[in-house]
């Protein structure tokens, strides 16, 4: 971007820049990586970004599972109001808690470089460690499903509240363990807590590790300063399994994983559908052109025709 598109852009805007969060520890945090690249790129003063949190309703209810009293939408729909209505610029979001369908008046317009998509177990140092009958707390039908595929003893029960809330059941004793985000640890400076699990036993969620930021998709001035932060390796991999998600139209009750590599012109996807009790499962991969978004729902298609009608089930079919 060149001085001259620099001064054009800050031009159209004579106030900070404000960006929306919810105010849990572990969103403040990913805004805040976002203000700083903004602020590293575009070469502003700290007063030139403001951080705008709220309190999402999925962080009001932490007594029931998201799937069962509104879905992904409890972390956006306070953000989309705003950003709708104007109080923000910009909404940053977990990629992995964003639905695939999205209201047309926004566009994401940037993903920051993704971070670790494992999983860490906190609890013990292996699944296989965990004792037998092991009471795990987790809020994910797809950690739950690959859970009981490795060991069909274990006591699943439902945990809600942020990263330091679960942590601290664990040590209290409400649970035996849990299962945490690796990106998420580490962008709150916990990244040596619990053991990492192999992609291999447990391949992450859609999106998982990524952080994205939308805008309102006619305000193009916010749109070209959110470009300049973009990866977009990250945005092609994110992409790609977003369009696997929407095409199986999974909901939040639904066990999917699914991870997508970039390598030149190239993405490698991988993903899989569940039983929720992890008793049954389909795998497979696809090797495509960045420029093909029908190959994802390709692979979604070829998972479902070789499912039983029962997993199908679990998909709408």
């Amino acid at each position: 971007m060149t001085k001259d598109t620099k001064k054009e852009i800050l031009a159209a805007i004579d106030r900070p820049l404000r960006i929306g969060t919810r105010q849990s520890p572990l969103a403040m945090a990913q805004a805040t990586m976002v203000a700083n690249a903004l602020l590293s790129i575009h070469g502003w003063r700290p007063d030139q970004v403001e951080l705008v949190p709220m309190i999402a309703s999925g962080d009001k209810i932490q007594d029931r599972a998201l799937a069962d009293i509104g879905g992904k939408a409890l972390w956006t729909k306070e953000l989309d109001r705003a950003l709708g209505n104007g109080e923000i610029d910009c909404a940053v979001h977990s990629m992995k808690d964003v639905e695939t369908i999205r209201p047309g008046e926004f566009i994401l317009a940037a993903m920051l470089e993704r971070a670790d998509v494992h999983d860490r177990l906190i609890g013990a140092d292996s699944i296989d460690a965990l004792a037998e009958r092991a009471v795990v707390g987790t809020a994910s039908p797809r950690r739950k499903a690959q859970l009981l595929r490795q060991r069909n003893d274990l006591d699943i029960r439902l945990i809600r509240g942020n990263v330091q809330a679960r942590l601290k059941k664990i040590e209290d004793g409400e649970y035996d363990a849990t299962l945490l985000a690796a990106a998420g640890l580490k962008r709150l400076d916990m990244d040596d807590v619990g053991a990492e699990i192999s992609n291999e036993i447990m391949l992450p969620a859609p999106a998982q590790g990524a952080i994205g930021v939308e805008v309102r998709s006619e305000d193009s001035h916010v749109r070209r300063l959110m470009h300049a932060i973009s990866s977009t390796n990250t945005f092609r991999a994110v992409t790609a399994e977003r369009l696997f998600l929407e095409q199986l139209t999974a909901d939040c009750h639904s066990p999917v994983a699914a991870m997508a590599t970039v390598d030149g012109a190239t993405i490698h996807l991988r993903a899989e559908i569940l039983l929720p009790d992890g008793s049954q499962f389909v795998d497979g991969k696809s090797s495509f052109d960045t420029g093909d978004v029908s190959a994802p729902g390709i692979l979604a298609d070829t998972l479902l025709g070789q499912a039983s009608a029962e997993l199908k089930a679990v998909f709408g079919r």
